[in-house]
């Protein structure tokens, strides 16, 4: 499908009646290009890349874009625009250069863009996840690389409740233990207790192509041997023995199983919890505690928790 991208150059003023205009002409949403943005500064952590293009950006002013379907209709909505921007003068809001430009987009460019804006990212003390198209060489022989390709539906692993995971599983794991993943999505907690040294690990996730994308990457990191993917609702019909339960998944998905963990767990193993927004925190500890877990470990980043729990 062919989309037209129209850019509006105008001033800072116009950004919010502009930006309206084009939601009700059916922008779903609006891109605003502020040359700010270049001299801004920003920590580059947990996969958040900034590299801006000052050619993209206006000397003055700021441009806005939306996306519009390539259709019959496109020139009437195109002028239809035009004529509500220009009537803002009669507001007095200054439009700046008010200069309308349109391009044409493909979809297929658009499935690709973002990822440029992925790059390897060191985690933990030991762990990179790196994607599957860039080249990364390993800094030290003792640091763990995992190649990750999340593809539309799944996070980077650059997230902070997977970086809480992550450095939890780093911790946790000795060797040899069964895991079992609840909620597993692109399967980096799974590929990590594997390259971590994990014996058996068992993924789940009720999502078909959270199953597929595991499928993939644990092929792509040669783990494929140690991770057993299956279709599944959280723990339901589970009876393995675990030495660990990681789950980075949401407060309120996590509290119903806690009883399944539980059952699964042998005694002095983990029950590792990620996912968790602060003011959520609360409900899940006193769920755990009401099962009898012992918690042993909180770590909070940015607005979330992960919370370490023990079978006594």
């Amino acid at each position: 499908m062919k989309w037209s991208e129209i850019c509006i150059h105008t001033t800072n003023e116009a950004i919010e009646p502009i930006s309206n205009i084009l939601h009700e002409n059916g922008a779903s949403g609006v891109v605003i290009e502020d040359p700010v943005d270049l001299t801004i500064d920003r920590e580059n952590v947990f996969g958040e890349i900034y590299e801006l293009n000052e050619n993209d950006y206006p000397e003055e002013g700021v441009y806005i874009k939306a996306y519009l379907p390539f259709n019959s209709f496109l020139g009437e909505t195109v002028e239809e625009i035009k004529q509500s921007i220009n009537n803002l003068i009669t507001f007095d809001i200054d439009l700046g250069p008010n200069q309308v430009t349109l391009s044409e987009v493909n979809e297929e460019d658009w499935a690709t863009a973002w990822k440029k804006y992925y790059k390897p990212v060191k985690v933990s003390e030991k762990i990179t996840i790196t994607p599957t198209w860039e080249d990364y060489t390993q800094k030290s022989s003792n640091e763990i690389v995992i190649e990750l390709d999340p593809g539309m539906a799944f996070g980077t692993g650059t997230h902070p409740t997977t970086v809480l995971t992550l450095q939890a599983l780093e911790k946790y794991i000795k060797g040899n233990e069964t895991v079992i993943d609840v909620g597993c999505g692109s399967g980096v907690l799974s590929i990590a207790s594997a390259l971590l040294g994990a014996k058996d690990i068992y993924a789940y996730d009720l999502d078909e192509v959270a199953v597929k994308s595991t499928e993939l990457n644990i092929k792509v990191n040669k783990v494929q041997d140690a991770v057993k993917v299956k279709q599944n609702n959280l723990m339901s019909n589970v009876s393995i023995k675990a030495d660990i339960v990681v789950s980075n998944i949401l407060a309120e998905i996590i509290v119903r199983f806690i009883d399944d963990a539980w059952t699964n767990l042998v005694e002095g193993g983990y029950f590792i919890t990620s996912g968790i927004i602060q003011t959520k925190k609360q409900m899940v500890i006193e769920k755990l505690e009401n099962q009898g877990f012992e918690i042993i470990e909180i770590n909070e980043l940015e607005d979330w928790v992960s919370i370490i729990a023990l079978k006594k």
